[in-house]
């Protein structure tokens, strides 16, 4: 217990659960930030093109268009804005990556564990992270396929020790008889492995 306690802490402070995903995820709303302030500093400076200004400059009065007259204040204050956005940003993001990448690698690894025929485990996911309605249809899936290969296995030992006991006996009747009960239990055998589809 607390191993697995230890190994769950472990896991959720590692900032990188899928590196590639998590990035891609943050550069896009990055670059969301970034054309936002460039449309707002275009728009700004645009529509400020139509008015001037008069200002003083060293003890000269100096007259010049709104938009050449607040560009350089404008395009700082951007800039420091942007920057504080994109660090809330990058924060933010890899919260919400964390919550979707954490899932996709659970069902990665248990993907892997069907793949050698391991039915054993479901997929377990944290308190927040998403997918967890599809994790639990996935876990229903996991389950009735287990009772399905479970059915399969107790058929096929029935199965197996009818066709020994044949040869076991020498009288004609006790042999129908069995041969009866064995096609009867390959046609169970076949219905229930007919659920899986290959």
């Amino acid at each position: 217990m607390a191993h697995e306690q230890a190994k769950t802490t472990h896991r959720r402070r590692n900032v990188y659960i899928d590196k590639d995903f998590q990035t891609r995820f943050i550069l896009k709303f990055c670059a969301l930030v970034a054309v936002g302030a460039g449309l707002t500093i275009g728009f700004l400076y645009f529509l400020s093109m139509q008015s001037t200004t008069v200002s003083f400059v060293q003890a000269k009065v100096k007259v010049m268009t709104t938009a050449d007259f607040i560009l350089p204040v404008l395009v700082q204050t951007v800039f420091i804005v942007m920057g504080f956005v994109s660090v809330a940003s990058i924060a933010v993001t890899l919260i919400v990556s964390h919550k979707i990448a954490g899932p996709l690698f659970r069902f990665k690894q248990t993907f892997k564990e069907l793949a050698v025929g391991n039915f054993t485990n479901n997929v377990r996911l944290r308190k927040g992270d998403q997918l967890v309605e599809v994790a639990d249809d996935f876990n229903q899936m996991i389950s009735i396929l287990r009772v399905k290969i479970i059915e399969s296995k107790r058929a096929l030992a029935l199965l197996k020790a009818d066709v020994d006991a044949i040869g076991e006996f020498n009288v004609e009747d006790t042999k129908r008889k069995m041969f009866h009960d064995l096609q009867q239990k390959v046609r169970d055998l076949e219905k229930a492995l007919e659920f899986f589809k290959i």
